[in-house]
């Protein structure tokens, strides 16, 4: 079984906002989650933890935010009241908003980290992105389970290591907080 993060849904959406606003306040599915997606790595890499906890799934064209993808499909097909203030997503999976992230939700780390994925990311197309995507940590979870790990995900961005097990520490006391904590 692969150790998560603790999801947090209120970093995620506030991720994504930023990663809009950055991009002219719209995008595709596909981009938005490339970019998270290379954003947390290097996260992990730098600092030993997922800056939003969302666990990736690995689909087809790349790794896929879990609970950002579930949220963006709820309020495409209208069935999320509560995110529709943040985002609109037509039918062509194109995610548009006119909100600002709450950028006292996103500490220094998360923003560095999300300004170098926009920055080396953001002129990328649909294959050049798929493909960059592809690596180790997603044909890993292709093999064995759909979620990739963030130890793999980590790995593959080249953590050492020393922060391979700090990353380690990390997930087995996030594991240990979310069996303590009733709810």
């Amino acid at each position: 079984m692969k150790k998560n993060f603790l999801t947090d849904r209120e970093k995620t959406i506030n991720s994504a906002l930023f990663i809009l606003d950055k991009l002219g306040g719209q995008c595709d599915f596909h981009k938005l989650f490339k970019i998270l997606y290379f954003a947390d790595q290097k996260h992990l890499v730098k600092y030993g933890t997922s800056f939003s906890g969302d666990f990736y799934v690995a689909m087809k064209h790349g790794p896929v935010p879990s609970d950002l993808y579930d949220v963006l499909k709820d309020v495409r097909d209208g069935r999320d009241e509560k995110y529709i203030k943040f985002f609109s997503v037509n039918p062509s999976s194109i995610v548009i908003t006119s909100e600002k992230p709450d950028l006292d939700v996103l500490s220094e780390s998360n923003l560095e980290c999300l300004v170098e994925s926009i920055n080396e990311n953001r002129s990328l197309g649909f294959n050049a992105l798929t493909s960059k995507s592809h690596g180790k940590a997603w044909e890993s979870a292709q093999e064995q389970t759909d979620m990739i790990g963030f130890l793999d995900i980590a790995s593959e961005g080249g953590a050492d290591k020393e922060m391979l097990k700090y990353i380690e520490f990390n997930l087995e006391n996030q594991t240990a907080l979310s069996y303590a904590t009733p709810g």
